[in-house]
């Protein structure tokens, strides 16, 4: 096995289709399967702030 590369999944924060897509594009070749909180069947938080870290 190659040690630059890393096995397994990676839960990835997010419900957007768009940005799971663009990351299991980056991750795959690594070895790593990307699974959205949504096909995890966690509910999609609400974001209220009017920043980034305010929602953080």
């Amino acid at each position: 096995m190659d040690p630059r590369k890393i096995a397994g999944k990676l839960v990835i924060a997010t419900h957007n289709p768009g940005k799971l897509w663009e990351l299991r594009q980056l991750l795959e070749p690594h070895g790593v399967e990307a699974v959205s909180a949504g096909e995890l069947g966690l509910e999609e938080p609400e974001e209220t702030e009017q920043t980034f870290a305010g929602n953080a």
